[in-house]
């Protein structure tokens, strides 16, 4: 593995920042794109059930269940899922596929960044400018892993189906990370139904579910490029409670109610767009629950919130944004943060903020 010189080791360690970090217990947080404070009673009490057979070791039948629950969504085959420890899993696995140049499209979640850099695999960063569609990409042909997030961690941006599949070329796989996809409405340019030869699909449970403290997720792709992905993976690598909540999370009325919250999430989203606006951010289109957005002291404003209990995430630490960037979760409290914010501004404007 090569060495890394003091700057990309301090790149490497910005670009492992999560907005976790920005949270303490009691703030009103904007940081996390967790979705509810707590997963449903329905599936706290599957996973309940599952606990006093945690002296066992996940069975096979455990692990088919999950597979089939994904399947019968995606309509894809049993041998075209596999369930992840939370999506971010995937990335790390990202390296056995032997890539010889990696291009990411960024901005975006920098997890895959971190994992291909540390395995020596070098990295390309496709940096796009606001209001970061994927109009005239310029993707290196020597690059025969790509990857992108629809919708984009952190710019929300949701890209069509047309624009990812150009991206495709022979020898390539190309992943897409569909983390927040089921917060879309109809699941819109997803490619998590087509089954290609060239394309991984990465999904995850966490957020919708509110499922941080146990991360869940899936890939879904050919046998043979799942097979690639999980080399010397570790025995039992996603436990039963875990293989539950997948199973549970993908079953028929669970992805209704998915569907029902994706549906209220976008009129939220659209209020909260708005008012930002009002107090003269620039907000990117998207379709994310979160909303990325730019303004004049920013850096500053995101200080005054964090010493006022509220946490919102910084974006510097994404490649292509710099401090004037800040991300916020899509939550039902938004006029509580567009008030901080205003309140932080005139503090700016007078030259009173600490």
């Amino acid at each position: 593995m090569a060495s890394l010189d003091h700057g990309a080791a301090i790149r490497l360690t910005a670009a492992r920042y999560h907005g976790d970090q920005a949270v303490t217990p009691g703030m009103l947080d904007f940081a996390v794109n967790v979705r509810h404070s707590q997963p449903p009673q329905w599936l706290v009490k599957q996973l309940a059930e599952r606990l006093s057979g945690l002296a066992r070791y996940p069975s096979a039948d455990d692990v088919h269940r999950a597979q089939d629950a994904v399947a019968n969504r995606h309509h894809r085959a049993r041998d075209e899922v596999l369930p992840l420890a939370g999506a971010a899993e995937a990335f790390a696995l990202l390296p056995n596929l032997r890539p010889a140049r990696a291009a990411i499209v960024a901005p975006s979640f920098t997890e895959p960044a971190v994992a291909l850099t540390a395995a020596g695999v070098p990295v390309h960063h496709i940096v796009l400018e606001p209001p970061f569609v994927l109009d005239g990409l310029n993707v290196p042909e020597d690059a025969d892993l790509v990857v992108v997030g629809n919708p984009t961690n952190p710019t929300s941006v949701l890209h069509t189906r047309e624009q990812l599949l150009a991206l495709r070329r022979p020898g390539r796989i190309l992943v897409v990370d569909e983390a927040f996809a089921d917060s879309v409405p109809g699941e819109a340019e997803s490619l998590a139904g087509d089954s290609l030869p060239d394309v991984l699909v990465l999904r995850s449970l966490t957020k919708t579910w509110s499922l941080a403290g146990l991360r869940v997720g899936y890939a879904l792709g050919w046998p043979e490029v799942l097979a690639r992905l999980t080399t010397s993976r570790a025995h039992w690598p996603v436990g039963t409670l875990q293989l539950t909540a997948i199973a549970a999370c993908c079953a028929a009325d669970a992805v209704a109610d998915a569907a029902a919250g994706a549906a209220r999430l976008v009129a939220v989203r659209a209020e909260m767009a708005a008012g930002l606006g009002s107090l003269g951010a620039d907000v990117v289109d998207g379709a994310a629950p979160f909303v990325l957005f730019s303004m004049a002291d920013a850096k500053l404003v995101r200080k005054r919130l964090q010493n006022n209990g509220i946490a919102i995430r910084r974006c510097d630490t994404f490649v292509g944004l710099d401090e004037r960037y800040l991300r916020a979760a899509v939550r039902s409290e938004w006029p509580l943060l567009v008030q901080a914010i205003s309140e932080a501004i005139a503090c700016a404007n007078l030259g009173r903020c600490q």
